[in-house]
């Protein structure tokens, strides 16, 4: 990785900060992309219900694991600064026709009060090592077409454009 404080397997250390980047994504009405949430209500940040979704994630990324025939296994990651989470990251280990798409290999997104910070395209240049330990040799990440920050974050980590489908820009890089 390119560095040790990018990204992070997720971890009940950083409930307090996920607590206030939960609230912010509320307020600021902006998606969770990358929390791999849809199980729970991610509004539910109750302390004693916490490892159960640190557990739930975690699972995702074990090919062990069963999943539902809509899903493939992912590896979640938070995007941290020490012990501060600071967003998400989810790197899917293939892809399902949506996710081809779609949704793509990566998603993202930074918790409101850290963005325009270099965070996004960080933890994107820490997941592709990641990417290659899983036999991947060329990741796609998407993003709306009106996504002008998500744009220049996937460009600027090596994003050749491919083109653009049900309003996504699909963009593929190399994992070197």
């Amino acid at each position: 990785m390119n560095s040790p404080s990018v990204l992070a397997r997720p971890d009940v250390r950083f409930h307090a900060s996920w607590v206030e980047a939960v609230a912010e994504y509320a307020r600021d009405g902006s998606q969770q992309h990358g929390s791999g949430l849809w199980d729970f209500d991610p509004l539910d940040v109750r302390r004693e219900f916490f490892p159960t979704i640190v557990e739930h994630l975690l699972r995702q990324g074990d090919p062990a694991t069963v999943l539902p025939g809509n899903l493939v296994h992912s590896s979640y990651f938070w995007i941290v600064d020490g012990d501060e989470f600071v967003g998400y990251l989810a790197l899917r280990h293939a892809l399902t026709a949506w996710l081809l798409e779609e949704g793509g290999h990566i998603g993202f997104s930074v918790r409101p009060s850290r963005r325009r910070q270099g965070w996004a395209g960080r933890a994107l240049a820490a997941s592709l090592p990641e990417a290659r330990a899983l036999g991947l040799e060329r990741v796609l990440v998407t993003c709306d077409e009106d996504n002008e920050g998500s744009r220049r974050t996937i460009e600027g980590g090596g994003g050749v454009y491919e083109d653009s489908r049900k309003g996504k820009r699909r963009y593929w890089i190399a994992v070197p």
